[in-house]
């Protein structure tokens, strides 16, 4: 079994620790631990392969319509408004100064998708496409090959404040939390998520619904974080100002005005990290085969980057109290098997609905983290394949990764461990107002 607890102050960020209890060995650490793990170790190793070629561009289809209700495509706020500036796609040059709609030009810094790449890029992308062809995949992912993906630059589009919010932005989280999250029925959820009073400990329900519900919850506190963190803080005819929000964090984590809810949040962004963590930690036999390229057709590079990731895998499979994924689907076969399958099936629906997400940059992260942490989940229930892989680099493999879930289970990892970093710049935020 495993547990994960957060104790806390008034404040969500002050006071807080976790208690581990695995199937190993009884043991304890604090939240400073957890914290100077990915602050010191980790995040630095990070952040330098996300910059990377391989790992900064991501194909995604922005364009595809929410399968669940009708939407018009359009954020609440102006700034994130996309669509309207071109009939064809966003793709196309919008912000140019041959765009005849001034509502282009007002929406160029923060909902606006910037998917610009140069002649060079271009040619680049269509030779990993190429070399990627050439070798065979796990599966066939439907975005990927869709005539309306394209490649997006993840460093000119960072996760922050689009002005995105509202009735549009709640019925998302309403619709993931109170569809599919295997929430009990007895547990309602007000449209607002700002407004959850929903347990921590969820009754009647098993240790695997509760992870789920508890991952899902992980990933809404990370991306508000996210939010906080690099808020507009100042928008005039010159300059954008982006920094940390400390009221807008306080509203979201701070226990007394989110009636206690605000620790328990932050204690499953802290079960999110470690499931991811677990996951790259499993992966690592996979991506250190010698047939496995980050290929970019820049020789040096490549080899530079993947011996980075190997140490970065490597450093996550150091880390002492890893999350006991055996705890999981661990009764009744016949049980365990169909519950896998509900697992599966609810998270791509959750998917789904991020075609729903008005803010095409919203989208483009939402769809990109929530694959990340597919490809997370598919990695622990795939330990028997793995651990089978042959020795033989010419042998067929029966577990495979294709680019699209590399990426994305690297960057969305790359949020988690922002997230974790950005409570430290927080606290010292909270202790000055303090």
């Amino acid at each position: 079994m495993y547990y994960l607890q957060v104790s806390s102050s008034s404040s969500a960020a002050h006071g807080c620790f976790c208690q581990v209890t695995g199937s190993l060995d009884d043991c304890a650490c604090d939240v400073e631990t957890i914290d100077a793990f990915n602050n010191e170790r980790l995040f630095p190793k990070l952040q330098k392969l996300l910059e990377s070629d391989y790992f900064r561009f991501y194909k995604v289809n922005l364009n595809k319509p929410c399968p669940f209700w009708t939407d018009n495509g359009l954020c609440g706020q102006k700034n994130c408004a996309v669509i309207p500036c071109t009939p064809v796609s966003i793709f196309l040059t919008l912000y140019s100064a041959e765009a005849n709609n001034q509502e282009c030009e007002k929406a160029e810094t923060l909902g606006a998708v910037d998917s610009s790449l140069s002649k060079e890029t271009r040619q680049a992308l269509l030779e990993w496409n190429k070399h990627d062809d050439e070798a065979e995949r796990f599966c066939v992912i439907d975005d990927e090959e869709s005539p309306d993906s394209q490649y997006v630059d993840l460093l000119l589009n960072p996760e922050r404040f689009t002005g995105y919010k509202g009735p549009e932005a709640w019925q998302i989280w309403n619709s993931i939390y109170e569809e599919n999250c295997f929430k009990p029925y007895t547990v309602k959820r007000p449209l607002n998520p700002m407004l959850s009073i929903i347990p921590d400990i969820l009754p009647g329900q098993c240790v695997e619904k509760r992870a789920f519900f508890r991952l899902v919850s992980g990933l809404h506190s990370s991306i508000n974080i996210h939010l906080s963190a690099r808020y507009l803080l100042d928008d005039n005819w010159f300059q954008k100002k982006w920094g940390h929000n400390v009221s807008e964090f306080q509203q979201r984590f701070d226990a007394q005005l989110t009636n206690g809810e605000g620790p328990k949040r932050l204690r499953n962004l802290y079960f999110l990290y470690l499931i991811e963590l677990r996951a790259l930690a499993k992966v690592l036999p996979l991506l250190q085969r010698p047939s496995f390229q980050l290929y970019t057709g820049q020789p040096t590079q490549d080899r530079q980057h993947k011996r980075v990731l190997l140490e970065l895998l490597q450093v996550a499979k150091s880390f002492p109290l890893h999350f006991d994924e055996t705890s999981l689907f661990a009764g009744n076969k016949e049980e365990a098997v169909n519950l896998k399958e509900d697992f599966r099936l609810t998270f791509r629906n959750i998917s789904r609905i991020m075609d729903c997400v008005g803010c095409f940059k919203c989208r483009l992260w939402g769809k990109l983290q929530t694959q990340g942490l597919g490809t997370a989940l598919k990695i622990l229930f795939s330990e028997r394949q793995i651990e089978a892989l042959p020795k033989s680099s010419s042998a067929r493999l029966t577990f495979q990764l294709s680019r699209q879930e590399i990426v994305s289970l690297l960057n969305a990892f790359g949020r988690i461990s922002t997230s974790i970093r950005e409570l430290e710049n927080f606290r010292s935020l909270l202790s000055k107002v303090r």
